[in-house]
């Protein structure tokens, strides 16, 4: 992908968020991409591409009155609207649609009008891991965790402060659904979900959504809000299940779709101002620094300890609260996506002075796929 040829002109999420107990997930959808298009000025009709993940894009086009030229229903997990954002501008530039709306709902709190499939006993994952034990993500993520706290010597206490600071950021974000502050005592003192992790370590699990608009940007310049540029673009996978990872303290995806996307942006780590890695789990954070190549292996914890991703750190990271105080409602890519876009426009509510790019990196699974997209405000 040619950087800067492609723009984001159009960013909501829902109008509600964290508990919304009278709206499908196919609703959740649907009011995002009508905030989506009302920030930019635009109506379903102009829209010729969609591309979604928990829903079918052709049920999101049927719904919204849309009969695209372009369709992507790629689902990898929570990243899966990273993948999105890459394959939209490789679509957009090859002329294959003009204008792209990508779309997130879920109602992962309350439950209404929608659930995930169960994997089959015939997958791999039920073949090969269901029969041990595991029960969703909090068992799972044990696997390579473990072996990451023990291979550099690290502690519970480094999977807490994670935690605390992006609950730090939390607190400028009147959206955020836990804004008090918390210790690293508040953290391990927290009940045991799944050693080690605590419930202060944990995502939280709510509803909401959200949508992006993307279009030439030849064409961005002529929208109501400042563009958005894609400056650099990655995604891999490695494997559906978590026993198979090449390494329990490196996620293969995730240097491969950083290091594309780095070499597609043609920066180094120093021109970074802003950085959102997902974080389901509080270990999260350290691979992604580490495998991102901003920390060398094992160095992460006391990067985060240091302050240096922390308000007035030389690297803000998860400035919106992260899944573990923003909003987590299963996928959180989207959300991750909408914060490295409001940084660019400079109007995040924890906003970082003179940013100018911004990193948002996602999770797939259990280290199963990986998406990076790296945003900036300069033409």
């Amino acid at each position: 992908m040619t950087p800067r040829s492609i723009a984001v002109v159009g960013a909501a999420e829902t109008t509600q968020m964290g508990k919304i107990p009278d709206v499908s997930v196919i609703g959740l959808h649907a009011d995002a991409a009508l905030n989506a298009l009302a920030d930019c000025g635009l109506k379903a009709s102009d829209i010729d591409g969609v591309a979604t993940a928990g829903e079918s894009p052709v049920a999101l086009a049927q719904y919204l009155g849309i009969t695209p030229t372009w369709a992507d229903g790629t689902a990898v997990g929570g990243c899966s609207f990273m993948l999105h954002v890459r394959h939209a501008a490789a679509a957009i530039n090859e002329g294959l649609c003009t204008t792209v709306l990508i779309t997130h709902g879920e109602s992962g709190r309350s439950r209404i009008g929608g659930g995930r499939i169960p994997q089959g006993p015939a997958s791999l994952f039920g073949q090969f891991e269901a029969p041990f034990g595991p029960v969703g993500p909090p068992t799972l993520f044990t696997v390579p965790v473990l072996r990451y706290l023990k291979t550099y010597g690290l502690t519970e206490e480094d999977l807490a402060w994670p935690a605390v600071i992006q609950r730090e950021w939390a607190a400028k974000n009147p959206r955020a659904s836990y804004r008090d502050p918390i210790t690293v005592d508040d953290v391990l003192s927290s009940p045991m979900i799944a050693w080690p992790f605590r419930k202060l370590m944990c995502c939280l699990v709510t509803d909401g959504g959200g949508a992006l608009v993307l279009t030439s940007a030849e064409r961005a310049r002529d929208f109501p809000r400042p563009p958005v540029y894609i400056l650099g673009t990655g995604e891999s996978v490695e494997t559906p299940m978590v026993s198979q990872m090449e390494d329990f303290t490196s996620s293969k995806a995730f240097r491969v779709s950083g290091q594309k996307a780095f070499r597609e942006a043609g920066i180094s780590h120093g021109d970074v101002d802003h950085l959102m890695i997902y974080d389901a789990f509080s270990h999260l954070p350290l691979y992604g620094l580490e495998d991102l190549g901003f920390c060398k292996p094992g160095e992460a914890a006391a990067f985060i300890r240091e302050r240096n991703t922390a308000i007035g750190g030389k690297l803000p990271m998860n400035t919106n609260g992260g899944g573990l105080s923003y909003m987590h409602s299963g996928m959180y890519g989207m959300y991750a996506l909408q914060e490295s876009v409001r940084q660019m426009r400079g109007v995040a509510p924890a906003q970082v002075p003179g940013a100018k790019i911004s990193v948002a990196h996602g999770v797939g699974g259990m280290f199963a796929a990986s998406g990076t997209i790296i945003f900036t405000n300069e033409a």
